[in-house]
């Protein structure tokens, strides 16, 4: 009996210091540092500077240590660059931006966001700079020497400015704007550019960890070391919202809205193409705004459409169509005004849409010109070449059988009762006939 109470404490005692082990564990689990990961791989536009400032705030009020943004871009539009930049700036916890994977890139926008980071990184084979201003919007393409000077020292100050509050190098960040210089990884980092080149989170986490940075409310030591990573992927809003900002879609929505636009207009009470249309031309304006829009390749697009909506009017025998056609492929070719293939339509979008989009105006017009050349089927204008028989001798007066009706009629020439005839004339309700 003895010795079973012995087994007994020696199996409760072994259950509590496992017990006890799980709790250790699990207190240990709780107080590793935990941080936000996102991912930006695309161009710079208000829908992504949404993703990135929600993302900050929903991680301080979620208790979060920091936030890392993992981050490939070719640039984008400047005011949204500036939303995420001072939202980088007074945050109240760690941002963290990590150039990558190999082979991404933080180009123009990117520089002045990787600038403004509480720390720093690049993968190795990855690249920064070419942050010279881009003029963004419709009608952007048209600054001036004088504008264009006054945007570039704009933007010269402004991210002295960050990499001065950061400790980074100003010298640099000013040519990568004035001179549209770019860097690999490994330079960013000997220029003091960057904090860091990490192979990946875990390394990067592990240079990070015992790093003072400075935040709104003071100093801090980074506790990165271990840190338990939690994704944080982009809602379906704000997903559509960065797909309609891609120029491959805003092209698209732009002229499928003209061309459904055009069909209602050609055949008035079609319905479906015009709400298509207006819907997807309202679309294709929100994603312009974000994109280096030349007011000449819109314009261009816009005297196409007028040119084939002419040819429907006009006998021009297909010159209109050909200039309407000419008109929409330099409109395309201009349409967005940038030296980043990013922030431009690409050619294995444009030339498909092109052709379908040329096919489908000569489609519409041949319709309407068919519809317009065909013989009436009623009317006055529709008994014109009629056949028919003589029920009466016609001269002066008779009458003859048309269409299932029998009509008064006269004839130049005398026809005799029985014989074919045909319609030549219709004045009221008599007939001129002709036999055949």
């Amino acid at each position: 009996m003895r010795e079973k109470k012995i087994k007994i404490f020696l199996i409760a005692g072994l259950l509590i210091l496992l017990g006890a082990f799980c709790a250790l564990s699990a207190a240990a689990e709780e107080k590793k540092p935990v941080y936000d990961v996102i991912t930006v791989s695309a161009a710079i536009t208000p829908p992504i500077a949404e993703y990135i400032l929600q993302r900050i705030e929903e991680a301080s009020k979620a208790g979060a240590d920091g936030l890392i943004i993992r981050l490939d871009t070719p640039g984008g539009l400047d005011l949204a660059m500036r939303d995420i930049a001072k939202g980088i700036l007074n945050a109240s916890l760690p941002v963290i931006v990590y150039v990558s994977p190999a082979g991404a890139r933080a180009a123009s926008a990117g520089v002045i966001i990787t600038v403004a980071a509480h720390i720093a990184a690049m993968a190795p084979g990855t690249n920064i700079g070419a942050a010279h201003p881009v003029a963004i919007g419709i009608g952007g393409g048209g600054m001036d020497k004088t504008m264009m000077a006054k945007v570039e020292n704009d933007a010269v100050a402004y991210v002295i400015g960050i990499a001065k509050k950061r400790g980074r190098n100003e010298e640099w960040v000013e040519k990568a704007v004035r001179q549209s210089l770019s860097i690999p990884a490994e330079e960013a980092l000997r220029f003091k550019v960057i904090d860091f080149v990490a192979d990946d989170l875990s390394h990067l986490l592990k240079q990070a960890d015992g790093r003072k940075i400075v935040l709104p409310a003071g100093e801090k030591i980074l506790k990165t070391k271990g840190a338990l990573l939690h994704e944080k992927k982009m809602g379906t809003r704000l997903n559509i919202l960065a797909a309609l900002s891609d120029p491959n879609i805003a092209y698209i929505l732009f002229l499928l809205g003209l061309a459904g636009l055009y069909f209602e207009f050609a055949h008035p009470g079609a319905i479906l193409p015009g709400i298509v249309g207006g819907i997807s031309l309202i679309l294709a304006f929100f994603a312009m705004q974000t994109l280096p829009v030349n007011y000449a390749g819109v314009l261009l697009i816009l005297f196409a459409v007028a040119l084939f909506i002419a040819e429907i009017k006009v006998v021009s025998h297909g010159i209109l169509t050909i200039g309407g056609i000419v008109s929409l492929v330099m409109g395309s070719l201009l349409l967005f005004d940038s030296p980043d293939p990013a922030l431009r339509v690409s050619l294995k979008v444009m030339i498909p849409a092109l052709i379908v989009i040329s096919l489908f105006f000569a489609g519409v017009m041949s319709l309407v010109l068919k519809a317009q050349m065909r013989k009436r089927r009623s009317g006055r204008e529709g008994m014109i070449g009629a056949e028919g028989e003589a029920v009466t001798d016609v001269h002066e007066i008779g009458k003859v059988f048309v269409h299932g009706e029998y009509w008064n009629a006269w004839s130049d020439r005398a026809v005799e009762k029985g014989k074919k005839v045909r319609v030549v004339e219709a004045a009221a309700l008599k007939l001129k006939i002709e036999e055949f």
